[in-house]
């Protein structure tokens, strides 16, 4: 009896050692492949040693001799099955890597940007119109990827969970992915017609300028608006040009008279220009102090001059370019006709400083207007207050989704209030898509 009573607890272990080696490989003390020392020191991918970066393998197993066979061969073993599923779960993990890299969710506030310039022109938005949204939105990506390919050094230190330093997206694949954008974008706007090209390429041009250069110096914030304003440009001229006979076919005569006037058809469109080239100095010029904030003047700066575009949108008149919608144009090229409601309603705007405040029209330029200010001055606001980074990125957030209701709110002022309806439409679709991938 006295042998037993010895005898039990040397074999305790034993017997606590054999029913452990039972037990599956996966999890044991809630660590994976068995201890702590398995989970990876994760500083590249953001998530602070608790998950395995991006497209890196597991570290192989340290179990038993054995264990290595039973594992992978373990029909219904859990590891087995989450393998599977990181296997099927690959194409979308690049898929989402690319989405951030390319800021899918700031693209919704591209193609007001042609909407606009066709508002502006006083024409209805037709076949060269969406030639240059589709050649906005490539060069506005291709910025995006060569972006964060100049950037990807900066970014190693101050943002390693971005694409490129976490490893998801090569930087090969980045600047590829800049180069071909750039070229399609050049070829959908040769097809709205050699003024469009001239002025596409002056935004591509731009764009590299920037983003591998004069991003770093005082004239990032003034080329970053060069962009945002030839952007809305290049919708005006390719609209104003891109003329279609009625039957849908090309008019000699139109398409003569287009090539004539050539550059000086966006001219009208160049107050509107202005005005979305100085919201987007703004958000740049605090986009330079997302990363480690500090900067209580810029967002109050940018805040002024945020409330003065607002006046700026809603004053009488901003002159009678020859051109503008509600003026005539006694020249050779009269059978080129505008739409005759934007003429009728830009005439009605121009009643006096706001108008008359029961027109349906003025109403919607008004509220427009409202809404862009609404979007983009509390957050500069709070970063004025507080100028973290986190609340600097947001101010940057408000300023990019605020860009749409003041693409709509300059079409509206231009007398094209289903264009400024059919921009607000795209809110929406922003902000849903901003909950997934991030502005910044």
């Amino acid at each position: 009896m006295r042998w037993r009573r010895n005898a039990l607890p040397a074999a305790l272990p034993a017997a606590l050692a054999a029913a452990l080696s039972v037990l599956p490989s996966g999890r044991r003390n809630g660590y994976a492949h068995g201890g702590p020392t398995a989970v990876t020191e994760d500083s590249l991918s953001g998530a602070g040693g608790t998950a395995p970066a991006p497209d890196r393998p597991e570290p192989p197993s340290t179990g038993r001799s054995g264990e290595r066979g039973a594992h992978a061969a373990g029909t219904g073993r859990p590891d087995a099955a989450s393998d599977r599923g990181a296997d099927r779960g690959a194409p979308r993990q690049r898929l989402r890597a690319w989405a951030e890299l390319l800021r899918v969710s700031a693209l919704f506030s591209v193609p007001g940007d042609a909407l606009a310039g066709a508002a502006a022109v006083g024409r209805r938005p037709g076949r060269g119109t969406a030639l240059a949204i589709g050649a906005s939105l490539c060069l506005y990506e291709a910025g995006m990827a060569l972006n964060d390919w100049a950037d990807r050094d900066e970014d190693a230190v101050d943002r390693p969970h971005r694409p490129i330093p976490s490893g998801r997206v090569s930087p090969a694949a980045a600047l590829g992915a800049a180069g071909a954008l750039t070229a399609a974008g050049l070829a959908l706007a040769a097809r709205a017609g050699r003024p469009a090209l001239t002025v596409a390429t002056g935004l591509a041009a731009t764009v590299w300028a920037y983003d591998l250069h004069l991003k770093h110096t005082k004239a990032g914030p003034a080329a970053m608006a060069a962009a945002r304003s030839l952007d809305l440009l290049l919708g005006a001229t390719a609209t104003a040009t891109g003329v279609r006979a009625p039957g849908g076919g090309s008019s000699p005569d139109n398409v003569a008279a287009a090539a004539r006037r050539g550059l000086p058809a966006c001219l009208p469109a160049l107050p509107a220009a202005l005005v979305l080239g100085a919201h987007t100095y703004g958000v740049t010029a605090v986009s330079r102090h997302e990363t480690q904030g500090g900067s209580t003047g810029t967002p109050l700066a940018v805040l002024a001059t945020t409330t003065a575009l607002v006046a700026a949108v809603l004053r009488e008149s901003w002159g009678r370019v020859p051109g503008l919608p509600g003026t005539t144009r006694p020249d050779a090229d009269a059978d080129v006709s505008v739409d005759a409601h934007p003429i009728t309603v830009a005439r009605r705007l121009d009643a006096g400083p706001l108008g008359k405040v029961t027109d349906p029209a003025r109403l919607l330029a008004i509220t427009l207007t409202g809404a862009y200010l609404r979007t983009a001055g509390p957050p500069l606001l709070h970063a004025a207050l507080n100028p973290s980074p986190p609340l600097t990125q947001r101010a940057v957030g408000g300023g990019i989704r605020a860009m749409i209701p003041l693409q709509a709110a300059l079409a509206a002022r231009a007398g094209a209030p289903g264009t400024a309806l059919a921009v607000m439409g795209l809110v929406p679709l922003a902000r849903s898509l901003a909950r997934k991938v991030s502005l910044t």
